[in-house]
């Protein structure tokens, strides 16, 4: 499978202000040293608690949030993927070292220039809009994020008039035939979001997000806001479009049921970290780390007659101001050794391209 995107070291904090002069006091590490690799073609689950993270990922991949730190990749090459990263360590070895300007000078000339034609946060400008045709976002609350003075017609055309792919007739002929694949008519142009079921106006959300024809979307809890029977028929159109339009998603969400039916690869995160990732059927099937024995465990079974044996977890979130010393979860790990509490585990390879970020798991 070719990569699609790839994020490495991922980083975005949110400054605390205070004092007089509200001066930055601490930071909120909502995002800390992500790494992740989102295959072409396949819907990528991002699940956790609420506060986790999985939306500021989302949309710091997008470059609807400005990262910290790190390197967003779409659609790169592999070996300048390689490459860049091996730059980034050179230059921390070199600094450490204390080599000639000369020599560090060299080094960060090429970094910056191949940053600038590939990493996604050194984008700006025409540059930056121009990439968001190819990545997209559709919202959790469509009565939110779509704008109730605006004609449907209007609201699905304006991303090809603000990028200036159509406009006109082009436009209007395109908006129909998009709004035809997420199942609305023509007969709907010219009515306004309030005149809609919460379904409906999820799926001109969806229209709106795939009428640039994008390679990429983050789906972004599209379908807590609806009922279970338009949950059913939303996800169903997610797996079409993503047949018919070659998309490739990041699916965040709490419901695991539902990360579960549509997902190729599930990450689990934790506190602004992802602690294990698999593909689907593996990590529901021997799930690895305790945090996400604990989430999954917390799933209802629907049967009224069978209760599941549900993993407890102890005290309270942390909080992301002042996050624990050493693997973030020990505080509430059943596992936790002396080890956890001084080192942060990073991700492992347990086979199976199974990977997770715990001592007490990958030894």
């Amino acid at each position: 499978m070719s990569t699609l995107i790839h994020v490495e070291k991922l980083k975005k904090y949110y400054p605390v202000l205070g004092g007089v002069f509200k001066r930055k006091v601490a930071e909120v590490k909502a995002v800390d040293n992500v790494t992740l690799t989102i295959h072409k073609g396949e819907c990528f689950g991002l699940v956790g608690e609420s506060g986790c993270g999985k939306t500021t990922l989302g949309k710091t991949i997008l470059r609807l949030l400005d990262a910290n730190g790190g390197y967003i990749f779409l659609g790169a090459p592999e070996k300048v993927i390689k490459e860049i990263t091996s730059l980034d360590m050179q230059i921390d070895e070199a600094r450490k070292k204390k080599v000639s300007k000369r020599e560090l000078l060299v080094l960060t000339r090429r970094l910056n220039e191949l940053r600038r034609e590939y990493d996604l946060t050194a984008f700006g400008g025409q540059k930056l809009k121009l990439l968001r045709k190819r990545m997209q976002i559709v919202y959790q609350d469509p009565t939110t994020s779509l704008d109730p003075r605006m004609l449907v017609k209007d609201i699905v055309a304006e991303p090809l008039i603000v990028q200036g792919i159509a406009k006109g007739a082009s436009a209007r002929e395109r908006v129909i035939k998009t709004l035809e694949s997420v199942g609305l008519s023509v007969n709907q142009l010219y009515r306004y979001p309030h005149e809609f079921s919460g379904g409906q106006r999820q799926r001109v959300a969806i229209a709106r997000a795939i009428v640039t024809q994008p390679e990429f979307l983050v789906l972004d809890e599209p379908t807590s806001a609806v009922d279970v029977s338009v949950r059913a028929q939303l996800l169903n159109l997610f797996e079409k479009l993503r047949k018919d339009f070659d998309l490739t998603y990041l699916f965040v969400s709490h419901d695991l049921s539902v990360v579960e039916c549509i997902s190729d690869r599930v990450a689990v995160m934790y506190l602004g970290k992802i602690v294990e990732y698999a593909y689907t059927e593996e990590i529901f099937k021997n799930t690895l780390h305790p945090y996400a024995q604990a989430l999954i465990g917390s799933v209802p079974i629907p049967d009224p007659t069978k209760r599941r044996e549900r993993a407890p977890l102890k005290g309270e979130v942390p909080s992301p101001i002042n996050p624990p010393s050493g693997c973030r979860f020990h505080p509430r790990c059943p596992l936790a050794m002396d080890i956890c509490r001084r080192e942060e585990p990073m991700l492992v390879d347990v086979g199976n391209s199974h990977y997770v970020a715990c001592y007490a798991v990958s030894g």
